[in-house]
């Protein structure tokens, strides 16, 4: 009896295991064949009908991440990368919210978009903005701030709010997103109508060929994006990768205006706290 039942465990787990690879696309469906039971007329139907709703369904998380390189790539071209992409990296977990975790870097390596240079920075962009709203919450610490005046720069840290990200692209990534912004018929000067154009924008800082450094941080529940200058963005950018304020300030270069950044930083909420590292020790006047 018990051999029997492990025969069939065995059996059903191996079905399961090719079921699992034929949505995945990594065998083909007929290699199911003898698995499928004769009074089961329908499961070839019903296993085609499963994948194309799981195609489906990744096609949706992608365009909520997505909304702006859905938009440039037009319904159709979108529901196509999202498919070829679904095949390409399978959900590695449950929440299908984390789906295009990889998809700025698949749209960069695509080479039908290679004339679209853009867009993988693009889906950057939209990435961590997505990534910004499910942000875990973190309470503002502000009377952590007597720290800047009781040590040296060297000795204390600056911990940004969760969500708070900075990127660089070479090409104009948040005019592009801003410009989208304005989809519902307002332009981004605030004036509505067809009349609006509201990708001039878009189109003078291509011609001007503009890069841009993007400051992402989380305004109630919802992500926003802003240009921040080259010293912001490598201040910003130290202080993301853990690193003392001195050395971030170093980083910046002579030019950054720290006390500027610090008033903008608490406007937005994307400074959480300052902390004292590890051998930290007051400053004797």
């Amino acid at each position: 009896m018990s051999s029997a039942v492990d025969t069939a465990r065995q059996r059903e787990r191996l079905r399961q295991q090719m079921l699992l690879r034929t949505l995945l696309r990594d065998t083909s469906p007929d290699s199911l064949q003898g698995w499928m039971r004769e009074r089961e007329p329908r499961a070839g139907r019903a296993l085609a009908a499963y994948t194309a709703n799981a195609g489906a369904s990744a096609e949706r998380a992608l365009s909520a991440s997505f909304p702006v390189v859905r938009e440039l790539l037009g319904e159709q071209s979108f529901a196509q990368l999202a498919r070829a992409y679904w095949h390409a990296f399978p959900p590695a977990r449950g929440d299908l919210a984390w789906l295009g975790e990889s998809l700025p870097a698949f749209i960069a390596e695509a080479d039908q978009l290679a004339e679209e240079p853009y867009l993988a920075d693009c889906a950057r962009l939209e990435w961590a903005l997505t990534r910004a709203e499910v942000a875990s919450d973190a309470t503002a610490e502000p009377h952590t701030l007597t720290l800047l005046a009781e040590l040296d720069p060297g000795a204390i840290g600056l911990e940004l709010t969760p969500g708070t990200a900075v990127l660089a692209s070479v090409h104009p990534i948040v005019t592009i997103w801003q410009a989208h912004q304005g989809a519902d018929g307002q332009g981004t000067d605030g004036s509505h109508g067809e009349s609006a154009d509201r990708f001039a924008v878009v189109r003078a800082a291509f011609a001007a060929g503009k890069g841009e450094r993007a400051w992402v941080w989380r305004d109630g529940w919802r992500a926003r994006a802003s240009q921040v200058d080259p010293a912001g963005f490598q201040f910003m950018h130290a202080l993301r990768e853990g690193r003392c304020v001195g050395d971030a300030l170093l980083a910046a270069g002579e030019s950054f205006d720290f006390a500027g950044w610090l008033a903008l930083a608490l406007e937005r909420g994307s400074l959480w706290r300052v902390v004292a590292l590890p051998g930290a020790r007051m400053t004797i006047d």
